[in-house]
């Protein structure tokens, strides 16, 4: 990985706003200065973006699974899978993020939905970024949404408030599968709703109403943008029995057989490389042959499989519509995950009770999150590799060559700017009479044409006091409330050796980067004060 290069000066957020946020126009074509692979408003390209909630980086068969993904296998094989993408170790950040090309804070959304009382961590999106949609919409794209917000609970922060012309989904965060929990809010459009069809499963709902969305498509002459937002596989552990029944017993050789077997199969595919040594079995899961109630364990396992299975299902019926619909060729997809496998143990577990059916509310533990990440440390909520690496799947088939692997590092940032640059939009100064906030990301389009990015950056994180920063083959990295941790990654991904003592001019470099980034996006230490009072007359983003 290239030198990142340096980072802004100490200003004004608003006065940097001002002074260096600049227009940006792309050519109406992608395939290199030689001759134009597109032309004409109708050819500019359909934009399908799929993010998915709590999967780990081997989760995916084309990732080292062993769970059925043949849509998103095909997929992979036949575009580009990025091996060292990244996303911000949890739902909110990660979505705000996605949609913004800013890093979370910045979008308002430092945490999660609650208003902490000051502009980085108010809770919902702000008015100084625009999402894709609104990017998009201004080039006379269609711009859908089928899935989980998750980035404003209330109006006018949903998704038709942000720039979606169409939306079916959660607004709120996880949800029983079978049926709506309560305090959770469903909607379409700008309408809530109540599922009452009596064979309801949510997972079935996004997809089908994603296909419809593409459906739509086929009736205008403009180019689309749809965002699908899965809340699989996250808890709780809801399955159709006949998806479950795939997998029951298929995880009674535990978690530690299966995280090797995965281990094996991500080193022959060339998504990992050999020299990294998977990490050691996290110390608070026991060894397999010395769990308790193994039945229910490979029960839970089963039932978290079959909830990506469906998943797959479903993106396979939605790519099924983009083919019958004949914009295949020239569709753009990208899939990646909000963050790393989660490792939370919910009340609801209950050794005596099987999980899957809809009055049951269970998660698949620690354990199995450990397999999920293979061969990585930590989980989601942690900026460790596992809390944050990602597969991510780019198919293009007019541009991206078939059955590429690339190393180069990429960003959930990058998203934004990689939609702006194929849709030859513009990201403007000031969008309804607000300054804008400049990209942090950089398109992708280099490295999904086969080539090297080069302009890369260094990258930055932060979710509960956890923090990390990657420049080069370095990374920086902390679980608050401990110190720094420094490690090589292109010796050593996986985060066994640490260099901090080794190397303190490096930490001492990395962490200045760190402490300027946080000045500068308006991070705070935490934890946070339950809802700080506002600055009066000062500027929260100052730098």
């Amino acid at each position: 990985m290239k030198n990142m290069g340096p980072l802004m000066g100490r200003r004004d957020f608003l006065s940097f706003l001002g002074g260096s946020a600049a227009v940006f126009a792309v050519p109406r074509f992608l395939s290199g200065a030689e001759t134009p692979l597109l032309s004409g408003d109708e050819s500019r390209p359909n934009i399908v973006l799929i993010m998915n909630d709590d999967m780990g980086f081997s989760d995916l068969g084309c990732y080292g699974s062993e769970i059925a993904t043949p849509s998103l296998d095909r997929l992979g094989k036949g575009g580009i899978r990025f091996t060292q993408f990244y996303n911000c170790a949890r739902c909110c950040p990660s979505r705000a993020s996605l949609l913004t090309g800013l890093y979370p804070h910045q979008a308002g959304i430092g945490h999660m939905v609650q208003d902490r009382g000051v502009p980085s961590y108010q809770g919902y999106l702000n008015d100084h970024c625009m999402t894709i949609a609104e990017v998009l919409r201004r080039e006379r794209y269609r711009t859908y949404m089928s899935g989980k917000w998750h980035v404003g609970e209330q109006r006018p922060h949903w998704p038709l408030d942000r720039g979606f012309e169409k939306y079916y989904g959660l607004i709120s965060g996880a949800s029983n599968y079978f049926e709506l929990s309560r305090g959770r809010v469903m909607a379409r459009d700008n309408t809530p709703i109540k599922p009452e069809e009596e064979d309801f499963y949510l997972t079935d709902a996004i997809s089908e109403n994603a296909a419809r969305f593409v459906g739509e498509y086929a009736r205008h002459k403009s180019p689309f943008f749809l965002y699908v937002a899965y809340t699989a596989p996250h808890w709780p552990l809801h399955a159709p029995p006949e998806d479950i029944a795939k997998y029951r017993g298929k995880y009674m050789i535990g978690w530690d057989a299966l995280r090797k077997e995965r281990h094996r199969r991500m080193i022959q595919m060339g998504i990992v490389d050999a020299k990294w040594d998977i990490t050691p079995r996290d110390p608070r899961s026991p060894a397999w042959s010395d769990a308790k109630n193994k039945e229910w364990e490979d029960m839970r396992m089963a039932v978290y499989a079959a909830q990506i299975d469906r998943m797959d299902q479903g993106i396979g019926k939605i790519m099924a519509k983009i083919r019958d619909v004949g914009a295949e060729r020239n569709t753009l997809v990208m899939f990646l995950a909000d963050n790393g496998g989660c490792a939370e143990n919910l009340r609801g577990n209950n050794p005596k009770v099987l999980p899957g059916p809809k009055d049951t509310y269970m998660s698949y533990g620690l354990p199995w999150a450990n397999a999920s990440n293979t061969p990585f440390r930590r989980y989601k909520h942690w900026v460790h590799e596992g809390g944050i690496a990602t597969p991510f799947i780019a198919y293009w088939p007019a541009v991206i060559k078939p059955g590429s692997i690339t190393d180069q590092v990429g960003h959930i940032t990058d998203i934004m700017a990689t939609c702006r640059e194929v849709a030859g939009a513009t990201y403007p100064k000031t969008y309804k009479g607000k300054e804008i906030a400049p990209l942090e990301g950089t398109s992708l389009i280099p490295t999904l044409r086969g080539k090297t990015r080069s302009r890369l950056k260094t990258v930055f994180w932060e979710h509960e006091g956890n923090r990390a920063v990657r420049q080069d083959k370095w990374k920086l990295v902390s679980q608050h409330p401990r110190g720094w941790e420094l490690y090589d990654l292109e010796a050593d991904r996986t985060e066994l050796n640490n260099l901090a003592e080794k190397s303190p001019e490096k930490v001492k470099e990395l962490a200045a980067l760190y402490d300027r980034w946080t000045k500068r996006c308006g991070v705070m230490p935490w934890p946070l004060p339950r809802k700080p009072k506002k600055s009066a007359g000062e500027n929260p983003w100052r730098a």
